[in-house]
């Protein structure tokens, strides 16, 4: 077994999360004057940090005050942590996956607040898989797609990023693996349209992960 760490993301790629944030959303911005639809959100926003979103939004309909923006993602977060302790579940064959996996360090890398990440762990019981180790954009102060959030995760485990592999869905989370120098495995249960980045292995269901950790484990033992 190469020395190898783990890096996953945390939305669509462990949890099935991604439509509970979206219907969070259009439940809430709507309100303040921000049209939404969970499509737009699948379709161009999966993976991209809210606040970046938001901006896109305004740049259409018109900037927000720094209060209701703050009470708009307040209230859109309540939300989306009452959908996660109710309907939140696993990606199919991740528990699985992980638990083949076990021999190997595994970190979570996510655009997401912390409270969040270890909510969606602890509500799917994976939290075991991780021990303790979540990197949040929201503590670093950096977001996907700039590769320092990946390098600062790797960094904090003790891996140089050539020993370590990123499993992400979104293209945002890819880009930022490879432009971080690490091994990419691109989680594409969704059709978004924008296909894998060169560089990045393709995987279409969770059952697939340990063979391509043990290839991409292979090729490096090869290259000693």
């Amino acid at each position: 077994m190469a020395d190898l760490c783990l890096l996953f993301d945390s939305d669509g790629t462990l949890v099935d999360s991604e439509v509970l944030l979206a219907d969070a959303m259009v439940s809430t911005l709507p309100r303040y004057g921000l049209p939404f639809t969970t499509e737009r959100y699948l379709n161009e926003f999966r993976g991209i940090r809210f606040l970046n979103i938001v901006r896109v939004l305004e740049a259409v309909h018109g900037e927000m005050e720094a209060e209701p923006l703050r009470q708009m993602e307040s209230e859109m977060r309540a939300l989306l942590e009452e959908h996660m302790k109710v309907r939140l579940t696993s990606m199919p064959g991740i528990p699985e996956a992980l638990m083949a996996l076990s021999g190997y360090p595994c970190g979570v890398v996510s655009n997401g607040p912390e409270r969040k990440v270890r909510l969606a762990l602890e509500s799917t019981r994976l939290a075991r898989f991780f021990d303790g180790h979540i990197f949040s954009a929201y503590t670093l102060g950096v977001w996907k797609p700039d590769p320092r959030i990946y390098r600062l995760a790797a960094e904090q485990m003790g891996f140089s990023p050539s020993r370590c592999v990123v499993i992400d869905d979104a293209i945002v989370g890819v880009q930022a693996g490879l432009d971080a120098g690490m091994h990419v495995i691109h989680f594409a249960h969704h059709e978004d349209g924008l296909g894998t980045p060169p560089g990045a292995l393709r995987m279409r269901h969770a059952r697939e992960l340990p063979g391509l950790v043990a290839q991409i484990s292979q090729h490096i033992s090869a290259q000693g």
